[in-house]
């Protein structure tokens, strides 16, 4: 095992900003629409949930930390410097005895898309909470996690509490966003453990469905229903984000409600993250809850707008970019 522990952006690690950790993989994306055997163009990045907000808030003008763990190749040397062109501080830990992992990206049809994961045994499920740089944790403002990492193995799990231990014992504010993978495990062993992480959290992202997961309800709450909700188990800030019918959010008891923006979609993956990115950004600035609402939609739409799992997400001066059809803007 080898610790690349080089300061990757003119911040040093943590320094008030966001800290994030998780598996980033290599990202091989089908170019063709149609059957995967028969495409014959592919792009290779990279992609992962942690690493997306964190590039994301990066783009935006933030402090942005990743550490994880990555194999000792080619793909892992990606992650690494293109975490690094972002001015994403990079705490990374290059395992020898496993591989990076890796996600295809394809569409057999135009508008279904498919990711296929080869991540069992990789080296980001090796994570332990010896990885954990407890000195960057202490010293930043968030450390967001997602329920991502406590599915990819038993000691990500306790790594994942180990660093919310931290970071709940220095005054760091902890960012959850559910993110449940259906392809990772079941509802039934993913819920209480995903459950235990909200009641963790200070701010919790989910979507209605994983909401629903979390509380054990079916469907029928309404999106306001469901962030208050969420906000009996602990969190003081709890965000619906739903796609294309916007985002409603319980704030320190207030209820807060942001339509989304009408745009083309192209790809939808990382999404999500981007609307984190956003309003993650935005809380490290302290701005309002509407604020914060407001460039998480937007950061959102426009990362929609780009092909690409992180590649389209927008950066500070993007944001004043119109959303209504022109050739050129001027």
């Amino acid at each position: 095992m080898t610790i690349s522990l080089e300061p990757t952006s003119p911040t040093p690690s943590g320094g008030g900003g966001l800290i994030t950790f998780g598996e980033t993989m290599g990202l091989l994306t089908a170019l063709d629409v149609g059957p995967l055997e028969m495409s014959r163009q592919f792009r290779y990045g990279i992609g992962g949930a942690e690493s997306n907000v964190a590039i994301g808030v990066a783009r935006l003008g933030g402090s942005a930390t990743w550490f994880g763990r990555v194999g000792t190749d080619a793909t892992g040397d990606m992650i690494e410097r293109r975490l690094r062109a972002e001015q994403v501080t990079t705490l990374a830990v290059r395992d020898e005895s496993s591989p990076t992992g890796v996600m295809i990206k394809h569409h057999r049809f135009a508008h279904a898309g498919h990711l296929d994961y080869h991540r069992h045994h990789s080296a980001a499920s090796r994570i332990s909470p010896d990885d954990v740089p407890d000195d960057a944790i202490r010293q930043s403002a968030i450390l967001h996690v997602t329920g991502i990492t406590p599915a990819l193995s038993a000691t990500a799990a306790d790594t994942v509490l180990a660093a919310i231990n931290i970071a709940r014992t220095a005054g760091v504010l902890i960012s959850v966003d559910i993110n449940y993978r259906r392809k990772l495990w079941d509802p039934e062993a993913a819920a209480p453990t995903l459950r235990n992480l909200a009641s963790r959290a200070d701010i919790l992202f989910a979507g209605p469905d994983e909401a629903q997961l979390v509380l054990g309800i079916g469907a029928g709450a309404t999106a306001v229903e469901l962030a208050t909700a969420l906000t009996a188990l602990g969190p003081k800030e709890a965000i619906i984000k739903n796609g294309a019918h916007g985002a409603t959010a319980v704030i320190d008891g207030q209820r807060h409600r942001r339509d989304a923006y009408a745009v083309h979609a192209i790809d939808t993956v990382g999404a999500g993250d981007a609307f984190v990115a956003g309003y993650l950004t935005e809380r490290l600035n302290n701005s309002s809850p509407e604020g914060r609402l407001e460039t998480a939609v937007r950061v959102g739409a426009l990362a929609v707008a780009v092909p690409g799992d992180c590649e389209g997400l927008p950066r500070l001066s993007d944001l004043s970019v119109p959303f209504i059809s022109d050739d050129v803007l001027r």
